[in-house]
């Protein structure tokens, strides 16, 4: 269907090129949705492993997007994922930066990769999509937040447990109730990739992987005031370069006076029972993947529900390109709070000390 523009559309979209130019923040952030009627929103990537073929799959399912460019360290890995998409494929994500024309950027790396990569785009004006942990420490997250806010910029973290229905679903009923407590699991195996099993490369379980149980308690509960935690190594002493906790426990107190425990283990080779359960009076809301809603003489099932990397993708594209955020439901500055949240669980078991969680 072919759309008009009147001259209006277009001399504001040169008044916001004249504000640009001078670095000065533009009174017209709507001009996003009249560029993006012109052309697709165009997608570079920043690392092409697991998670990231994942948001590639998840992206050819979004209307009028183009992944326009891929780098990795591993060429060919960038090259095999460029390939899919007629895209230009890089092994330095500074010269893809530096060379391509792009809307966003999905930057998807290992906790202990995150550079430049963020501050970089956000000094462009480049829109951010960031998996999760944001980083694997908290100066390296406040540098990347506060260049953030520097910028006019658009953000987005992959917790994707916050786009499900169910998710939605057990909100609603969990609304005008007074939660007591959650009690969060994570207990499975770890992954295929040696910088999982390494502390200071992944954070360990509860930095790396538990923080879905962690962001969907706060999703739920609101922020954690502070934790205590108890970690071991029971069962993994002899894996060559493994030196996380396989297992741990940590003891939540949110400021809104609900407590909570979050427990993780990775000694499993069954497959994971991850979920999230929400205790209130008279009612217990069960989180994992399907819903449970438990109350006195009645319980009824979710089964299924939407896609959540899939809708997480389409909110993050549509703000993108009509400069609307509210379909967002975490930001790189809320995803800051989940990583303090599991930081203070580290330390906490470092020290036997109970900490205060500080962004």
């Amino acid at each position: 269907m072919m759309r008009t523009f009147t001259y209006s559309h277009y001399s504001l979209l040169n008044i916001n090129c004249f504000f640009r130019a001078f670095a000065i923040k533009s009174p017209f952030p709507q001009l996003h949705s009249y560029r993006s009627l012109l052309m697709p929103v165009k997608i570079g990537f920043i690392g092409a492993g697991g998670i990231a073929n994942a948001h590639m799959n998840a992206l050819q399912v979004v209307e009028d997007v183009q992944i326009v460019a891929i780098a990795d360290v591993i060429q060919e890995r960038a090259e095999s994922a460029a390939a899919r998409f007629l895209a230009r494929a890089y092994s330095d994500y500074h010269e893809m930066i530096e060379s391509e024309k792009m809307d966003a950027i999905y930057v998807c790396v290992p906790p202990f990769a995150h550079e430049d990569q963020e501050v970089l785009a956000a000094q462009k004006g480049i829109h951010l999509f960031v998996e999760k942990p944001v980083a694997v420490n908290m100066d390296t997250a406040r540098r990347v937040r506060d260049a953030i806010m520097r910028s006019d910029i658009v953000t987005a973290v992959g917790y994707h447990w916050r786009y499900g229905s169910n998710t939605e679903r057990a909100r609603e009923f969990l609304r005008d109730r007074q939660i007591g407590m959650v009690l969060g699991y994570w207990m499975g195996g770890f992954p295929g990739v040696m910088w999982w099993r390494q502390m200071a490369r992944s954070g360990g379980q509860m930095v790396e992987q538990t923080t879905h149980i962690f962001d969907l308690a706060r999703y739920i509960c609101g922020d954690v005031a502070e934790v205590y935690a108890a970690y071991a190594n029971r069962v993994s002493q002899n894996i060559p370069e493994f030196d996380v906790y396989d297992v741990g426990t940590a003891t939540l107190k949110f400021e809104t006076g609900v407590v909570g425990t979050i427990s993780n283990t990775c000694i499993l080779s069954v497959p994971n029972t991850v979920g999230l359960h929400v205790i209130a009076k008279d009612l217990v809301v069960e989180i994992h993947g399907d819903l449970k809603i438990i109350e006195p003489g009645h319980t009824e099932v979710f089964t299924g529900g939407s896609n959540a990397m899939l809708e997480e993708n389409k909110a993050f594209i549509e703000a993108v390109r009509t400069g609307n955020t509210d379909g967002i439901r975490s930001t790189y500055a809320d995803a800051l709070k989940t990583l303090a949240t599991t930081l203070a669980c580290n330390e906490s078991a470092a020290t036997g000390k109970p900490v205060k969680v500080k962004d």
